[in-house]
């Protein structure tokens, strides 16, 4: 099974979120979050910063990444490991795979006819704002009541 790594990176202020325009398909043309393959026998994490390296020059040491989720695609005989963090100082992104811009986040990403993966973005910023505490201070405060 073929492993992929999505990478939600957002500016220190977390207000912005980086994303890319696909200049090739799949979703050429959408706007999608930056990730890629996970080699063969490599830990999902290095294959989360090593990605995100190669295609935006934000090196481990400018954000601490939070594994989030997974999704599994038993039809497609992949699975996708999501990875969230916030920058800890303004970067300069840039890689020639794609168009990386930073975008504010009052967008509606469920839209498919704008956004690459039938609406799965819109769920990951649904959960990563959720559990903003883990990213704003590090933390893991549950926002559940345990009563």
């Amino acid at each position: 099974m073929q492993g992929y790594n999505c990478l939600m990176v957002y500016n220190p202020e977390m207000d912005r979120l980086l994303m890319c325009r696909r200049l090739k398909d799949p979703y050429k043309g959408l706007s999608n979050l930056v990730g890629g393959k996970i080699e063969p026998g490599e830990a999902g994490m290095d294959g989360a910063y090593r990605e995100l390296e190669e295609e935006t020059g934000i090196r481990a040491e400018d954000i601490v990444l939070h594994h989030i989720m997974d999704f599994k695609y038993y039809l497609q005989d992949c699975y996708v490991e999501v990875y969230a963090g916030r920058l800890k100082r303004p970067v300069t992104v840039e890689g020639d795979e794609n168009e990386l811009y930073w975008s504010d986040l009052d967008h509606d990403f469920f839209d498919m006819s704008l956004y690459a993966g039938e609406g799965n973005i819109g769920h990951m910023i649904e959960q990563v704002n959720m559990s903003r505490a883990l990213l704003v201070d590090g933390s893991n405060h549950s926002t559940v009541s345990q009563d």
